[in-house]
């Protein structure tokens, strides 16, 4: 039981991060769903059909994942705001749509076989997403993305291709995604169109928002908390909309930054030394 709870916790961590990821850049995607599909039925078909064993098959299926995100992205995030979201919201119902009547996999009957995902694997997962998040938030490609989120129209005088750092970041979202997807499917063993719902990509982004936007340990404590509280306090599984709802409401009052407000733990220490320093000088 407790290795289950981990699992899913795990599974929603990733996509908290894939949120992040995407974030990043100022855009807001609620198509993680259709990606973790992407992800969860082209490495179930790679195994089952083809005898892939679970890496290979995982690492393809969210490539897949990235190049089918470039398609629909390069259009989609020309938009802004409101639109965007709508865009998004429109590809997760193309998917389960499309997965509904795809005979090859199942349709609305679900596809089934698939095994080899453990507690452990999802751990190493997150273990490896976390660490190039880290190594991310170090590099000259974070100074992009917090300038293409921060104010396009600057960033783009500056010589930053837009749309193209956009698209870098929805990828990079669709990849985190289809990892979480496959990991999923391999653990449950049978999956159906409606496990990918709108509803998982709503729940993931209150995640994000939960746990704060603009840090990575935020989603990951987000992702964790409405996860494993729920399952710990049954009472409280039974209202999970209410009580993600009461969530939200509270931290868009009191702490609409969210949980954790910097991107990492040591970042405010650096802020708050620098003005120190400031404050000192004559």
């Amino acid at each position: 039981m407790i290795a289950d709870h981990l699992f899913f916790a795990g599974i929603n961590v990733l996509l908290a991060w894939s949120v992040y990821v995407v974030l990043m850049t100022g855009s807001l995607s609620f198509a993680q769903g259709m990606f973790m599909a992407v992800g969860c039925y082209t490495a179930g078909v790679l195994t089952v059909n083809f005898g892939w064993s679970l890496v290979p098959a995982t690492l393809m299926a969210s490539a897949f994942a990235s190049v089918v995100a470039a398609v629909v992205g390069w259009p989609a995030l020309r938009l802004r705001g409101v639109y965007l979201i709508l865009v998004t919201i429109g590809i997760t119902f193309c998917g389960r749509v499309l997965l509904e009547n795809f005979k090859y996999v199942g349709g609305v009957a679900g596809f089934g076989g698939m095994q080899g995902a453990t507690h452990v694997t999802v751990l190493v997962a997150v273990a490896l997403v976390g660490a190039a998040l880290l190594l991310l938030s170090r590099s000259p490609l974070q100074r992009t993305f917090d300038a293409v989120r921060e104010d396009d129209r600057v960033a783009a005088s500056l010589g930053i291709n837009v749309p193209v750092v956009r698209m870098i970041g929805f990828a990079s979202g669709a990849f985190i995604a289809a990892t979480a997807g496959s990991l999923f499917g391999h653990y449950m063993s049978f999956v159906r169109p409606e496990s990918f719902d709108i509803l998982l990509s709503v729940y993931v982004v209150l995640y994000v928002v939960l746990g704060g936007v603009n840090n990575m340990w935020g989603a990951l404590i987000g992702a964790t908390v409405m996860t494993l509280l729920p399952e710990y306090f049954r009472v409280l599984a039974e209202w999970r909309p209410t009580v993600f709802g009461l969530a939200i409401l509270l931290m868009l009052l009191f702490r609409p930054q969210g949980l954790l407000s910097f991107r990492t733990l040591s970042s405010r220490w650096k802020v708050d030394q620098r003005l120190a320093n400031l404050a000192d000088k004559p």
